[in-house]
């Protein structure tokens, strides 16, 4: 005679299987603020919400310590993110299109840069709104984007007027890239020359 055992299905994990419940609370509140209080699009990302890049800015990526040296080139209104080691500059969308034939003219399109853009189709890690607390590993605002207040205007972009110092206070676009090619390429050659030399 055959037995039959009934059998419990296996639970479902949940949609937020791993992460913290306060934590998607939160994201979803930061989702929230990006979307209402500035108008960005955000979608979900394994860390939490990530913005979506090429639509109202792109984002220049270079090493933080270069970056630091560049920020007092940008409106003080420009937002300025960090995650890890990596700056992120937001500039105006469609610049990634532009930087490699930009870093070619400016002849720095030949050398090794740790200079890099987001642009169309990309997103980056959404930080933290100003004055919500950050899980570890998030990125921060440097300089966080203002509500009400539209990010183009001191966004970085590549125009006639903003090329001369105009645009509404905002630098252009080629004085910035210069400026971030020559830091990254100091930091790599203070970086080659500390190694100590092979010898076979």
């Amino acid at each position: 005679m055959v037995s039959i055992v009934p059998t419990v299905p296996v639970p479902r994990r949940p949609l937020d299987a791993g992460r913290p419940v306060r934590a998607s609370r939160e994201w979803h509140a930061w989702q929230e603020w990006y979307e209402n209080a500035l108008g960005w699009a955000c979608a979900p990302g394994p860390l939490g919400p990530q913005l979506l890049t090429g639509l109202r800015f792109d984002v220049l990526e270079l090493p933080a310590e270069a970056g630091h040296s560049v920020l007092r080139r940008l409106d003080p209104r420009c937002p300025v993110a960090l995650q890890g080691e990596t700056m992120r500059l937001l500039v105006a969308a469609g610049s990634a299109e532009e930087l490699p034939g930009l870093l070619d003219w400016l002849e720095w399109g030949a050398l090794p840069l740790d200079l890099t853009v987001v642009g169309a189709g990309g997103r980056i890690d959404a930080p933290a709104p100003p004055g919500c607390p950050d899980p570890q590993e998030a990125a921060v605002w440097v300089r966080p984007p203002e509500p009400g207040c539209d990010v183009e205007p001191t966004l970085p972009a590549l125009t006639a007027l903003s090329a001369v110092g105009g645009g509404g206070g905002a630098p252009g676009l080629v004085r910035l890239v210069d400026a971030a090619a020559t830091q990254c390429h100091r930091i790599r050659l203070r970086r080659t020359s500390a190694q100590p030399l092979a010898f076979s």
